[in-house]
């Protein structure tokens, strides 16, 4: 095997602005009973605390509902202007009656899914939700058995949902990764329907009611996503927000207040643009280095990655950075162009190891047969 350490400063001169994991990142603490912070475009994590602990995640729940009617409107199983029924069921435990979150929609009445949409993102009613989940699987039973079904399948391994509200239930839980997570799909795989989460106020019933989300109002080009409280949960909120192209995904939960809700995510948001920088490393079909060959027409081939390498890192993190090329050497011809040879590995403090495939960036065809024969013996008596 042949490691090959890439000098720093070839790595320095290649940096521009990309993407990596910085896993539970030093320097920063925050009131929040869970944290994460997560780069949105690579989806790793930037900063967590207790991240993968289950908790209730109350209104944030209404991510995964909104998931849920999102793919249907994008795969064409429903249209925004279908019209779904409030029951007596969903205005009982969801409307103005219950004292929780609500759209105050009217009993028996026909909402547009757009509407519902608006009652769901701006003002968290439970009516809308209920209503939903209702009319796509026929009650909110089957559609919480849904939203867990769904889940598993984008990699939430540990949640479970009982409704499709938030409202407490002892088996209903999620994580702070796993809420980043879905926020994400939400934002790139769903980007049609994101705008909905930057809206500020919505009027239904003659109610306007203003978005919950602090961080809208704050000078951070925040653009969603959903508060959530109760009891059980404290205060949560997961956020997201762009600047300089770079966006950034943060979930904290379990804290005291809606002041304190609004200061400790201002503040991890803050943190996380000024103190990380986003670089890259390699575009794709960048050469990493030049692998030796075995009886090959040619003496080296070139070594190259197959997509874009980038990482983000505190400043810190970057200066003791570790780029290595990893391969068994030297690399037998015939050779094909993009024939995987090797590792690219990535070391860097308070990150995970990250390893990327490297390929052959040529073919070389093998020497004919004497000159396999010359080489063998040369290879003998010099043993090299």
């Amino acid at each position: 095997m042949i490691v090959r350490l890439i000098s720093h400063s070839i790595i320095a001169l290649l940096f521009v602005a990309g993407s990596f994991s910085a896993a539970s990142a030093s320097g920063f603490e925050t009131k929040a009973t869970f944290a994460v912070l997560m780069d949105g475009e690579t989806g790793d994590i930037l900063y967590e605390k207790e991240g993968d602990v289950l908790m209730a995640p109350a209104s944030m729940t209404k991510l995964m509902t909104m998931t849920l009617l999102f793919e249907a409107l994008k795969e064409g199983r429903l249209s925004l202007t279908d019209t779904m029924t409030v029951s007596e069921n969903a205005w009982r435990r969801g409307g103005a009656a219950s004292g929780s979150s609500t759209m105050f929609a009217e009993v028996n009445s026909r909402i547009p899914v757009e509407d519902l949409i608006r009652g769901v993102i701006v003002q968290s009613g439970n009516d809308a939700c209920i209503a939903i989940a209702e009319g796509m699987s026929g009650s909110e039973e089957a559609f919480a058995e849904e939203m867990t079904r769904r889940g598993r399948e984008l990699g939430l391994a540990q949640a479970e949902f009982r409704n499709s509200t938030g409202w407490p239930h002892p088996e209903h839980k999620m994580t702070a990764r796993e809420l980043a997570q879905l926020a994400r799909h939400l934002i790139y795989d769903l980007s049609d329907y994101y705008p909905y989460y930057n809206e500020r106020e919505f009027t239904w019933n003659g109610i306007t009611q203003s978005n919950r989300n602090p961080l809208l109002y704050m000078n951070l080009n925040a653009d969603g996503l959903k508060t959530g409280h109760t009891e059980a949960s404290g205060y949560g909120l997961v956020a997201s927000g762009e600047q300089n192209g770079r966006r950034l995904i943060l979930v904290v939960n379990g804290l005291s207040s809606e002041r304190e809700r609004s200061e400790e995510s201002e503040k991890l948001l803050r943190w996380g643009f000024r103190e990380f920088k986003t670089y890259d490393l390699y575009a794709a079909g960048d050469v990493v280095e030049n692998a030796e060959v075995w009886q090959g027409v040619y003496d080296l081939v070139p070594l190259v990655v197959a997509e874009d390498v980038s990482l983000t890192l505190t400043r810190a993190a970057r200066r003791d950075m570790k780029v290595s090329a990893n391969w068994d050497g030297p690399i037998a011809a015939p050779i094909k162009a993009g024939q995987e040879v090797g590792t690219l590995t990535i070391e860097a403090p308070n990150a995970p190891t990250r390893q990327f495939p490297i390929y052959a960036g040529a073919n070389v065809d093998q020497i004919g047969l004497f000159g396999r024969a010359m080489s063998s013996v040369l290879q003998m008596v010099t043993g090299e």
